[in-house]
């Protein structure tokens, strides 16, 4: 899993990031490790259903820590101090409103690797994230997206 593209993090998002190693790394890899030494006491592996879910599940910790790694390994922080408020850009909390709709909304733009739609947070690698990007307040934003075209007024950008 050789992955060298650079990695855009938030400040928050590098240590939500990092927390999420140390407990994969010190307790769900020890949980997960006597899960598969109970299974195994149970006797013969080839009909243990128990033992395969602990090495299913083991398989995906190791493989969800070698991610963190190398997101970790290739991350560039976005510092606060770096995040312009007169253009879009990663790290930036943008006030949108909706032209059709009429609906305002705020995002966050981060790097994909925290990215988290369901609280606002967009990759800057996403439609509307790329589409926001470079853009300043009061430009009008039209975004391609699979239900068609979304038009959004940049309302504000803070940090």
């Amino acid at each position: 899993m050789s992955n060298n593209k650079e990695n855009l993090l938030t400040v928050s998002g590098l240590a939500k990031l990092e927390e999420e190693l140390e407990y994969l790394r010190a307790t769900k890899r020890a949980e997960v490790a006597q899960r598969i030494k109970q299974a195994l006491a149970f006797g013969d592996i080839s009909e243990n259903s128990e033992y395969d879910e602990a090495k299913n599940e083991q398989a995906f910790v190791e493989g969800r820590i070698a991610q963190l790694e190398n997101i970790l390994k290739t991350a560039k922080v976005i510092d606060d101090e770096d995040i312009n408020t007169e253009t879009v850009n990663v790290g930036a909390k943008v006030l949108v409103k909706d032209e059709d709709l009429g609906d305002e909304m705020e995002y966050i733009i981060v790097g994909s690797a925290e990215a988290d739609p369901m609280n606002m947070k967009i990759s800057n690698e996403s439609p509307v994230g790329k589409a926001l990007l470079g853009k300043k307040i009061g430009d009008i934003v039209e975004i391609q997206v699979p239900d068609g075209i979304l038009k959004y007024k940049i309302l504000g950008i803070n940090k």
